[in-house]
């Protein structure tokens, strides 16, 4: 055998140092030997027992020698594991020596080391066990640094498939790590070393509290000597796929000790943010099987290889684990600027299960508009119901992506005054404007006793049919299952390679077998798109009074809540949607979870669920666009800029997108880019509302307030709602640039006109922001009168901001009662705003070590902007000046984030010049001369009638310098 090349045989590390090349002698005898080995050492040529005659020393270490032996009586090369003969002499050794035989021995499988018996000669005792050449992982790992994902991925699945079948027996690993695992010449993979082995109800071997194991590899609970199961060897596989991917490992300290105790403390980083070309996916299930509470990760080997064969491709795809490998960063309020997407989660189809995804899908994404089918029947039932549940069919495929239809007609209305159907024609016109590939119009027909369906594709360009298709109905009950055939069949003719088989087991099963229902949920969708919130709401109630078990029903009503500000009514349908998710596409599965994700503001699971999305079905727009939306609630705002414009290149002419895109820019701080995107928004379709804003907040950030105040009016001028955002923004920017009073008479106005149009929840967000203004003016008897109101009108919208207004006047029993509340959340951001208030109460009171505490802990929860501008203030408070100056940094380089602090529709920004102000008093406290400058950087800020306690103070501190 060729000593140069790397190689093992089936021996690991923790039983001996493999021992070849230049190092060995020539009787195959390591040099320079512990005595305690001596003993264990075996000459080239031995034969023990009569039987087993020593070919070759493999390795050597602390328990003994391993030796490559001759078996003669079977004639075959086996692998022979000596113990050294002084610790033979320790009875729990030996048990340890019988232990791995005995347990491994229950265990037949390939992809388990077979052990075939421990034996004793010359007061020798060892075990022979199968001769494996090739490698074991470290070896791996150590030549090619980290593995590619598929490669990964099947030796995983073999790990997975020979545990799976230990557990069976009841049998636990406790010390899985990469050289415990080879990798034969053939590319099989065996599990090795049972040596810490034990039953599943123990075997007496250790007591409790006492930790076996490697520490680079143990799961946290082993860690703490705590009772295992089955889960704890799913961490330490989470461990070596982890490794494998990405080369490292994911909880990197100083010594294996603070590595241990490092993950029972923090969550992994996901791999696929440590590499972006592995998978989302494969990523979700190896975040899942780190999971540092065992009862969040799979309960069973058989639970993760289940998803290791749906994401190889082993079996169809259902549903993927949603993992929250990193901490959720600000996963709490409501943000009109996106709102849209929690609508678009259930747009798009109604009505068949299981879709997957194409097993060769063409190269090029197709994008299609669903015109509506014409009605040859005299059965109204058939008016717009069939379109969305044939486009959510033809989704199916996943190199396809159905466009909204709701904002098609929106976009057909512009073009065509009046319009209130979307005929082939019309169709057509939307669809060169969005840049869209194909339009499919359709029609119904009465045939006899059944009916006729068909529909045919054209080139939205030329008119140039692509394919057409037809199904027939026996009866009105079958139309659906009819509409399934049709779906499939179209998605051939636009180059699905879908077996046929697949496609029609797909059609059996709808997400309702009510046509009414399908109708009424097809006329909810319309008026949803025009604006008629309320008629929608009652439509989806009668879609579901007619069919209980209608899941996407409910999805709408939940959106349709959501876009409301009624989080509970929106919980409360989504939670209902999930009941039915058995009855839903695969493509409707992850938009309804993704939705309710959303709903809950539960960020890190909302990504999880959007990521396997647009995984699976890569033309999936909305997919990107809600990913977008749910890393801006994580505070990764480079992520959603990213995730939003590939949204935005499947339709470059969507308003929405396109202004997401600016958004996402400005929470980022990318101001340029911000007022580009915005504009261009404008610019196709003056109307949009949100790109008014996105303009503004990126003027105000270029240092052009007056330009911001401008575009803020003439939002006021296109509507009523634009009315009520634009007074958002200039009374946030009279706040910006010290002018409570006009801020103040602005939110008076503002708060007549919602009460007028029945928006509570923005009078009472409004209401909010005059406290402030009113305090800052010394008022405070008008202030907490205005915050008292707030809190009636809409307690739950602004359960942070005025528990802010509260501390900051003193009331600490109103604040403490706002913040319990938030505490009682399930989601870390409103646990993170509760240790906020608890933080500035303190601070308040000048008890400074608590609020740093409680203000540090707020920021492991989530990792707010606020968080860290409220820690500032309390490290100056302890003149801690270098911490103080740290957290400022942080906000200075998040700024964009001071936008929208509390992600609540309300623009913030006047929050951001005091981080001037304090890096001032900062650097005077550092004695920097560099204060100077940070004062008139803040009061330049503001404005040259600026009037409020900072602006005062920083004049007479500037003064003084």
């Amino acid at each position: 055998m060729d000593s140069r090349k790397p190689v093992s045989f089936g021996v690991t590390a923790n039983d001996a140092t493999p021992v070849s090349g230049p190092g060995r002698t020539a009787s195959g005898v390591a040099p320079a030997l512990g005595a305690g080995n001596a003993a264990a050492i075996l000459e080239v040529g031995t034969v023990l027992g009569g039987r087993f005659e020593i070919l070759q020393m493999l390795g050597i270490g602390g328990m003994g020698a391993v030796y490559k032996a001759h078996d003669r009586d079977i004639e075959r090369i086996i692998v022979l594991k000596c113990i050294r003969p002084d610790l033979a002499a320790h009875p729990e050794i030996i048990q340890r020596f019988k232990q791995e035989m005995l347990l491994a021995r229950q265990v037949a499988h390939k992809n388990v080391i077979r052990i075939f018996d421990v034996r004793e000669s010359a007061g020798l005792k060892f075990i022979t066990m199968e001769y494996v050449v090739g490698k074991d992982l470290g070896h791996l790992l150590v030549e090619r640094q980290k593995l590619p994902p598929s490669e990964a991925l099947e030796i995983m699945q073999q790990v997975c498939a020979g545990l799976a079948a230990a557990h069976a027996e009841g049998v636990l690993h406790r010390d899985l790590k990469p050289s415990n695992i080879m990798l034969d010449e053939r590319g099989r993979v065996v599990v090795m070393d049972f040596g810490l082995a034990r039953t599943v109800k123990g075997d007496g071997m250790t007591g409790s509290g006492v930790m076996l194991g490697t520490m680079e590899y143990m799961s946290p609970e082993q860690a703490k000597a705590e009772a295992l199961d089955a889960r704890s060897d799913l961490f330490s596989v989470g461990l070596i796929f982890y490794e494998l991917l990405t080369g490292k490992m994911p909880y990197e300290a100083g010594s294996a000790m603070a590595s241990l105790v490092k993950r029972t403390q923090e969550r992994a980083i996901p791999v696929a943010e440590i590499d972006p070309n592995i998978p989302a996916s494969l990523s979700a299930i190896v975040s899942k099987c780190l999971e540092r509470d065992a009862a969040d990760r799979y309960q069973n080997m058989q639970e993760l290889i289940l998803d290791l064969d749906a994401v190889q491709g082993k079996r169809p795809s259902s549903v993927f684990p949603a993992t929250a490998a990193l901490k959720p960063a600000k996963p709490f309020g409501w943000i009109a600027a996106v709102a849209v997407l929690l609508v678009a989660v259930i747009v798009g189809g109604v009505f068949l299960l299981r879709s997957r995804s194409t097993a060769h899908p063409p190269a090029k994404t197709v994008t299609l508009l669903v015109a509506d089918f014409d009605n040859g029947t005299a059965d109204p039932v058939f008016d717009g119901s069939l379109e969305s549940g044939f486009a959510l069919g033809i989704e199916g495929a996943s190199f396809i992506n159905s466009y909204n239809r709701g904002q098609a007609r929106k976009t057909i209305a512009q073009l065509k005054p009046g319009a209130t159907t979307l005929s082939e024609s019309d169709a057509r016109l939307v669809a060169v404007r969005e840049g869209i590939d194909v339009v499919v119009s359709g029609s119904v027909q009465k045939d006899g006793d059944g009916y006729r369906i068909a529909c045919k594709a054209i080139d939205a360009a030329t008119g140039k049919v692509i394919g057409t298709a037809e199904s027939k109905a026996s009866s009105k009950s079958a139309v659906l299952q009819a509409m399934g055939s049709l779906a499939g069949s179209m998605r051939s003719e636009l180059g699905d390679t879908t077996p046929e088989s697949t496609k029609l087991a797909q059609a059996e099963t709808y997400t309702t077998n009510s046509l009414e229902a399908l109708h009424d949920y097809a006329v909810a969708q319309d008026q949803r798109s025009s604006g008629k919130g309320d008629q929608a709401i009652q439509s989806f109630l009668q879609a579901t009074n007619k069919d209980a078990n209608f899941g996407s029903a409910y999805a709408g009503l939940a959106a349709m809540y959501a876009n409301q500000g009624q989080r509970e009514e929106a919980t409360k349908y989504y939670k209902l949607a999930l009941e039915h998710l058995d009855r839903m596409t695969d493509r409707e599965k992850y938009r309804t979870r993704g939705g309710y994700y959303l709903a809950t503001m539960d960020p890190q699971k909302a990504v999880d669920e959007f990521s396997t999305l647009v995984q699976l079905y890569p033309a999936d727009s909305m997919g990107y666009s809600s990913l977008g939306f749910a890393y801006y609630l994580r505070h990764d705002m480079q992520k959603a800029l990213e995730e939003g414009r590939k949204a935005l290149e499947t339709y470059p002419k969507n308003v929405p997108y396109r202004n997401n895109v600016a958004l996402y820019a400005v929470y980022a701080g990318d101001f340029n880019v911000g007022e580009q995107e915005g504009n261009k928004a404008l610019a196709m379709n003056p109307a949009y509302l949100k790109a008014y804003i996105s303009v503004a907040l990126s003027q105000i950030g270029l240092g052009r307030p007056d330009e911001a105040a401008e575009t803020y009016r003439k939002l006021q001028k296109v509507s009523a709602l634009g009315s009520s955002f634009g007074t958002n923004g200039l009374a946030d920017l009279a706040l910006y640039q010290s002018s409570p009073a006009v801020a103040a008479d602005l939110l008076r106005k503002g708060i007549d006109e919602d009460l007028a149009a029945k928006n509570n929840a923005a009078a009472a967000k409004k209401s909010v922001a005059m406290a402030e203004a009113l305090l800052m003016q010394g008022q405070k008897a008008q202030s907490m009168a205005a915050l008292d109101r707030a809190v009636s009108m809409s307690r739950s919208d602004v359960l942070f901001s005025a528990a802010r207004v509260y501390a900051e006047a003193g009331e600490d029993k109103k604040a403490l009662a706002l913040a319990e509340s938030l505490a009682k959340e399930l989601e870390p951001l409103p646990q993170a705003y509760a240790k906020l208030i608890a933080g500035a109460i303190d601070l308040k009171h000048s008890r400074t070590k608590e609020a740093i505490k409680e203000f540090q802990d707020a920021k492991e929860i989530s990792n707010t902007w606020m968080g860290h501008f409220e820690l500032a203030q309390a490290y100056i408070q302890a003149e801690a000046f270098p911490q103080a100056d740290s957290e400022l940094a942080e906000c200075l380089k998040r700024r964009g984030e001071a936008t929208d602090v509390y992600s609540d529709e309300v623009q913030t920004f006047h929050f951001f010049p005091a981080v001037y102000y304090y890096m001032g008093r900062v650097q005077q406290g550092l004695k920097s001369a560099s204060a100077g400058d940070s004062y008139r950087n803040f009061l330049q800020l503001k404005g040259k009638d600026g009037d409020d306690t900072l602006v005062k103070d920083a004049r007479e501190r500037l003064a003084k310098l």
